[in-house]
């Protein structure tokens, strides 16, 4: 019995004494109080918290804007002259930020949305924009739409806009992912010659690469009012775009071409800028135009604010980003509750949950007369728990069950989570019979979350018991739990037990591991000069039709490996009889390189009639700087 099942077996019977010790102990509910006094909190925080104990229920509703009640027209009835006679009653002529909003709501429900753009822009007198355009293709780009999507495209062609990158790419991908070939064909055509044919695109070039020439100042103005540009918004759109790693230089660029030729910033290039603006390094300027923009009375879109809260999100800006959704949230086109959902995930998920941050989020929208979606009770809860603020998070469950959400398992599997944090992991392992008590059976992401948090407090052992008590249950591991067990053992230099478990949970469990697991336990076994293992795991990864992973072992024998070493490995490498010519061309080339010039010539001469002669392998022999040079043949020559 190798050394993982010996441990599998023996923690069995420890792992059933340990939940019969752990289940006679209080639920975590009742006593997590008495582990942990809260600190004090700030007063900001303070009335957060009892603005929801308070109101759960303390709703009004809101947004009686323009914009919100076409919305409820053009969502309530389907497309009809009836409905276009009730949008026409309204008498509005609709502005950019509106058709935006729209059809963002609308872009599960193509044809609607493509009766609503041919209605705004015939009867309603409204000019899209490039970015209007770059929407309608994304919403109608699917085989039941696709009818549309070209008949939108021919459009966009007569208007003189473009299709940018981002969107052409995101296109090319949906239609490929449909395994429409055809489609992608004309689309790639239309984009070549939309590039071709677009004078526009020339014109941005230019002034790009008079832009990009030297530090702006008079010199740079002057050869711009020299080219007598005839500026357009998609031709400010463009130039925009092709600045954006350029950030002082839009700002520049921005201010510069709205105070000449009588053109007039607004809401498209006001929204254009902002997009290229969102980064660490212009975050300043970024404040600055969008201030600049509210003044003239314009509006953040609601396509520019996903895309740009989400750029903040990635580059941990959160502060910026919570100020802007708390700024959008008071405008007529306001974030989504998944929305809201996405950036309070963002907040909690870093390593320290600002609360402050978290309340600010929740209390904007709940003050808008929404109600919070249990998706925000998680997020709250979630970034209490990270931080160990356990008794306020026991009082948040409270809230979310008298607002009708029972805990779930995402609500007690970020329990765990921060009991395990904490280091709290008897607690941890508590709650799990808590869990069942309540009715809620844990599932594969609960184990999976308390295993991983005994890893992480490097009781892989611990882990063990807890993952033995799950396979007596009914509910089957997974390959994401076995990398989490893997990774623990690794963490303590485990490597031949980590081989082991992997092994025998393929063997008796079914397994199939991810590709990464494979990857990193064969460069740890390596590591350790286990290389027979680590040709095992290579072995395996074809049975799973998984690529091999040749890279480590390359420069692992030409290091250390013998020539029946590089023969074992080639062979295990060959899918049919031999590996590729590359195969030996690289191990050939790592021996070199290592000065083992020798094991290079005798590996060459087992070789295989047709690797030998191979042109690259024999030119690679021919250049190699020694005395002699190895033919084909396998002969030796001198060298002239």
């Amino acid at each position: 019995m190798n050394r993982s099942k010996a441990i599998l077996a023996s923690l069995r019977l420890a792992n059933s004494l340990l939940w019969t010790r752990l289940s006679s102990t209080r639920p975590i509910c009742t006593r997590v109080t008495h582990f942990s006094l809260l600190s004090s909190f700030t007063p900001s925080y303070h009335s957060c918290t009892s603005h929801f104990l308070i109101n759960t229920h303390n709703q009004r509703l809101c947004f009686s804007t323009q914009a919100k009640s076409i919305v409820d027209l053009v969502i309530a009835y389907d497309w009809s002259d009836d409905l276009e006679n009730k949008l026409e009653e309204l008498n509005t002529k609709l502005t950019h930020e509106t058709v935006i909003y729209i059809l963002k709501k609308l872009d599960k429900d193509p044809p609607k949305a493509y009766n609503f753009f041919n209605w705004v822009c015939e009867e309603n007198g409204f000019r899209p924009s490039s970015s209007v355009y770059s929407m309608m293709l994304r919403i109608l780009v699917n085989k039941e739409s696709l009818k549309h999507f070209w008949i939108t495209i021919r459009k966009m062609k007569e208007e003189k806009c473009y299709i940018d990158e981002e969107t052409y790419l995101s296109i090319i991908g949906v239609l490929k992912k449909a395994k429409m070939a055809t489609d992608v064909a004309a689309l790639n055509h239309f984009y070549d010659r939309m590039i071709e044919e677009n004078a526009m695109d020339g014109v941005a070039r230019n002034v790009v690469k008079v832009i990009l020439g030297g530090e702006w100042g008079k010199k740079v103005e002057k050869e711009l009012e020299e080219m007598k540009i005839e500026v357009s918004d998609n031709l400010v759109i463009r130039i925009l775009k092709e600045l954006r790693n350029y950030p002082l230089k839009v700002v520049r660029f921005f201010r510069w071409v709205g105070e000449c030729s009588g053109y007039e910033h607004n809401t498209i290039t006001y929204n254009a800028t902002l997009r290229v603006l969102t980064r660490h390094d212009s975050i300043e300027e970024f404040w600055s135009v969008f201030e600049v923009m509210k003044k003239a009375g314009h509006e953040m879109d609601i396509d520019t604010y996903i895309k740009v809260s989400r750029q903040l999100q990635k580059c941990r800006m959160t502060e910026d980003a919570v100020k802007l959704f708390e700024l959008m949230m008071d405008c007529p086109y306001k974030p989504s509750v998944q929305d809201c959902n996405l950036l309070l995930k963002s907040i909690s998920s870093s390593d320290s949950p600002n609360l402050d941050l978290v309340f600010r989020v929740a209390k904007k929208y709940e003050s808008m007369g929404n109600f919070l979606s249990k998706a925000m009770y998680d997020g709250i809860h979630r970034s209490l728990t990270s931080v160990g603020k356990f008794d306020e998070a026991e009082k948040i469950m409270k809230v979310m069950k008298n607002a009708g959400y029972e805990p779930d398992n995402i609500t007690y599997s970020q329990l765990v989570f921060g009991l395990c944090k904490a280091r709290r992991l008897d607690e941890a392992c508590e709650l799990l019979d808590e869990m069942e008590a309540n009715g809620c059976v844990p599932d594969i992401k609960t184990w999976t979350i308390l295993i991983q948090g005994h890893c992480a407090a490097n009781e892989v052992d611990k882990a063990l018991m807890c993952f033995a008590k799950l396979m007596e249950t009914n509910c089957d591991a997974d390959a994401d739990l076995l990398d989490v067990l893997v990774k623990g053992f690794l963490h303590q230099n485990r490597v031949t037990g980590a081989y082991e478990l992997l092994m025998g949970l393929v063997e008796k469990a079914r397994l199939r591991p991810w590709q990464a697991t494979f990857k990193t336990l064969i460069e740890k076994l390596l590591g350790v000069s286990k290389l027979e293992e680590a040709m095992g795991l290579v072995r395996l990864m074809k049975k799973q039709n998984y690529p091999p992973y040749p890279e480590p072992f390359i420069q692992y024998i030409a290091k250390f490996g013998s020539l029946q070493d590089a023969l074992d490995f080639l062979k295990v490498l060959s899918v049919k009889e031999y590996p590729s010519s590359s195969a030996y061309l690289h191990v050939f080339q790592s021996f070199f390189n290592e000065g083992r010039h020798s094991e290079a010539k005798d590996l060459l001469y087992k070789c295989p009639h047709h690797i030998r002669n191979d042109s690259k392998i024999t030119a690679l022999f021919g250049s190699a700087k020694r005395g002699k040079a190895i033919v084909p043949s396998g002969k030796e020559s001198t060298q002239v």
